[in-house]
């Protein structure tokens, strides 16, 4: 198979059904999220419902058996999915984003993924860890890298990587390898989002060649090799803009989940004396709060992303300044649900404490989530101030 269009004989579902799809997964990622938090990683049965649904196909270019959807259509089964389940969304919306950066790279790298298995998955991560040593036809590999998630249930991997780390010369790229590569060291323990698998990497003198590489600057500038045959303009979309609302967005859906499982809990409740938590003033704003906080963040995540699509399809390129700003609302809304999610489990009272329901288990997902660097709201917004005023831009991430 090389990709050619004529070989793909598939069937593209419209957006409302991708959405309907997504929406019908929502119990099964409720059933399942103990299962994934003892295991530490998305369960199967989870994985594979996904993987059913077409759901890794939106981004996927359709020469490779994708659907080459508008990417709000991937936001919006993201957070729905985040009212299941935020650790299986949160590994959707990393690897769910991977065909797109896939299709970015040389088309010999894409028919190595997808030329036997157009269903094939990559994980990632994107520290620049690895030290890259040119040779000829391409680099030895080596490094040690965290936070890969769903990387247990993938065949490929991106890895953030510098041709001759240390030197200065800011040759930073993402870096391809097969499973055989790399090695997955177990060491996901923690708060939040445990189901999410986000084990260790490390890489030894692994051969990567020219081709399965992408530099991060193609990305930034929306010319990557993969444009000369994946045409349309999603693909012409900046890489960064696209990868941090892959981590931001399970929030709105974690904090829709809370927000629904408090109105069903507190609607019934009588706290010990004898007060109706439905009567009371602060519980009543705090609903109306934090709906039209979901509301609006769900308005700038479509506005943003609807701006530099029709850009991008009209042959155009997203401006510095809109991408300064697009950078900080993404790494606000976790910021904003998780503070929104802490005000809800404190006007749940002492019960909420309690596994039997699911207000702490949200939480730590929220702040587990808010703590990615792609998420640090205080330093992106330090930065984007800080041009607004004069300074020199720190954020190459945009």
């Amino acid at each position: 198979m090389d990709g050619s269009s004529s070989e793909m004989n598939i069937t593209v579902p419209t957006e409302d059904e991708m959405r309907a799809r997504a929406r019908a997964l929502v119990p099964l990622l409720r059933e399942k999220s103990d299962e994934g938090e003892r295991l530490r990683r998305v369960p199967d049965a989870v994985m594979a419902a996904m993987k059913d649904a077409g759901l890794f196909r939106i981004l996927q270019p359709r020469r490779w058996g994708g659907y080459e959807m508008h990417p709000n259509v991937y936001y919006d089964v993201l957070m729905t999915l985040g009212e299941g389940d935020m650790s299986a969304a949160w590994c959707y919306g990393v690897i769910g984003c991977h065909p797109w950066q896939m299709a970015l790279f040389d088309d010999r790298a894409q028919a190595e993924v997808w030329g036997e298995d157009t269903s094939t998955l990559i994980s990632s991560t994107y520290m620049i860890q690895g030290d890259a040593r040119p040779v000829e036809g391409g680099y030895i590999f080596n490094g040690r890298w965290r936070f890969s998630s769903g990387c247990e249930h993938c065949d490929w991997i991106f890895l953030g990587g510098e041709v001759g780390r240390g030197s200065g010369n800011m040759d930073m790229r993402t870096f391809l390898l097969p499973r055989k590569d790399y090695e997955i060291v177990d060491t996901w323990d923690t708060l939040g989002l445990r189901g999410t698998g986000s084990h260790d990497i490390v890489v030894k003198d692994a051969f990567v060649p020219e081709y399965r590489t992408h530099l991060f600057m193609d990305g930034v500038m929306c010319n990557s090799p993969g444009n000369a045959v994946n045409t349309h303009g999603l693909y012409r979309m900046p890489f960064p803009q696209v990868f941090i609302r892959a981590v931001s967005t399970s929030s709105i859906g974690g904090l829709q989940a809370m927000l629904d499982a408090f109105v069903n809990y507190a609607a019934k409740r009588t706290t010990v004396t004898g007060a109706r938590t439905a009567e009371d003033g602060t519980a009543q704003l705090l609903c109306a709060e934090t709906a039209s906080a979901i509301d609006e963040m769900k308005l700038v995540l479509h506005r943003n992303i609807n701006v530099m699509y029709d850009i991008a399809c009209a042959g155009g390129f997203t401006e510095m300044s809109d991408r300064f700003k697009f950078r900080y609302q993404s790494a606000e809304v976790p910021e904003r649900c998780a503070n929104l999610a802490q005000r809800l489990f404190k006007a749940g009272g002492g019960a909420a404490v309690f596994n039997k329901l699911p207000f702490a288990r949200i939480m730590a997902d929220l702040h587990t989530g808010r703590a990615h660097a792609a998420n640090q709201a205080d330093s992106i917004g330090r930065n984007w101030g800080g041009v607004m005023l004069g300074l020199e831009n720190t954020d190459y991430w945009i």
